[in-house]
């Protein structure tokens, strides 16, 4: 079976060992995607989250033969005024970052804007109105390099937000597709979504209430996409979809100590969500949707092809 995962922090400091400020133990980067592709997990799109980050997943990217997206995450949007050039000169210091790789010579590894979008529910990071000021911008990166939005929508407020931005700067398709990543809005809100010829990506953090788990039964399987948002957004005993979990002894699962103090070279750490955890969100989803777990996994991925490498679909 192969498992694609669409979103992996994979600058994250908790991969090199690092704990909120604090080094437990040695990186294990290396020994994480190993461990992903020992599970299947063919296609790894690691996550940009500002303009630094966006750099720091290229070049990711280029040492692991994986892919990235390039944007700015709503909370990041506060350090763009702090850019000696202020927004202009962020937003084409991200525009070179993405058409040196995307041009001639390039990697070709940055195949997504993103994460982009609105989050009203951490105002204390970007006030509602600095990230609703740069969102157009960003937005249209992805016709002018007509690749697909990797976008971000928390709160029904956020949501509405969203998609008015799309629609006044008509955006389509055409431009090259996108997702609304980690979703956890409404079934009338995903149906919106959908509608515009958006697919929703799913993980822990979709699964956590009854409610998300309806609106996951819900979703068209020709707009599903699977993520885990490493290191975030692990299933915890707390979740609605906890009960769907593959039993303990499950080949699943990989072998986790239960603190960072307690690490050991070959396997994971307890509360660090990894992309090998992607069959785990493919079995909960298919036992959701009542669907057989290789039948989803291979709708997912085909769903991945479509929406990322559409150039192997010729």
């Amino acid at each position: 079976m192969r498992f694609a995962d669409i979103a992996v922090n994979l600058a994250d400091p908790m991969f090199t060992g690092s704990y909120h400020g604090k080094q437990r133990h040695v990186s294990d980067l290396p020994q994480v995607i190993k461990r992903a592709k020992d599970k299947g997990v063919e296609r790894m799109l690691i996550t940009g989250t500002s303009l630094g980050d966006s750099r720091d997943a290229l070049k990711l990217a280029k040492e692991y033969d994986l892919h990235c997206t390039a944007g700015c995450h709503p909370t990041s949007t506060s350090e763009i005024p702090s850019h000696p050039s202020g927004f202009e000169g962020y937003l084409n210091d991200l525009r070179k970052l993405i058409s040196e790789d995307r041009g001639e010579g390039g990697s070709k590894r940055t195949i997504s804007i993103g994460e982009i979008g609105l989050d009203y529910d951490r105002l204390h990071h970007s006030s509602k109105e600095t990230q609703l000021t740069h969102l157009p911008s960003l937005l249209k990166l992805s016709q002018e390099f007509k690749l697909p939005l990797f976008l971000h929508s928390r709160t029904s407020e956020s949501h509405v937000d969203l998609v008015k931005t799309l629609k006044d700067i008509g955006w389509s398709t055409e431009w090259g597709g996108g997702v609304v990543h980690s979703f956890t809005g409404t079934e009338t809100e995903m149906r919106e979504l959908v509608e515009m010829g958006l697919y929703i990506g799913i993980n822990g953090c979709s699964l956590k209430t009854k409610d998300n788990i309806n609106v996951v039964r819900q979703i068209p399987l020709d707009k599903l996409l699977l993520e885990t948002d490493a290191p975030w957004c692990s299933i915890t005993s707390s979740h609605e979809s906890h009960q769907y979990l593959a039993p303990p002894n499950s080949s699943l699962f990989i072998e986790r100590v239960n603190k960072p103090d307690k690490f050991r070279v070959g396997a994971g750490v307890k509360g660090r969500q990894e992309p090998a955890d992607i069959a785990i969100i493919a079995h909960v989803v298919s036992s959701i949707r009542q669907i057989p777990f290789e039948e989803l996994s291979e709708q997912v991925w085909q769903n991945t092809i479509k929406l990322f490498y559409p150039s192997e679909l010729d």
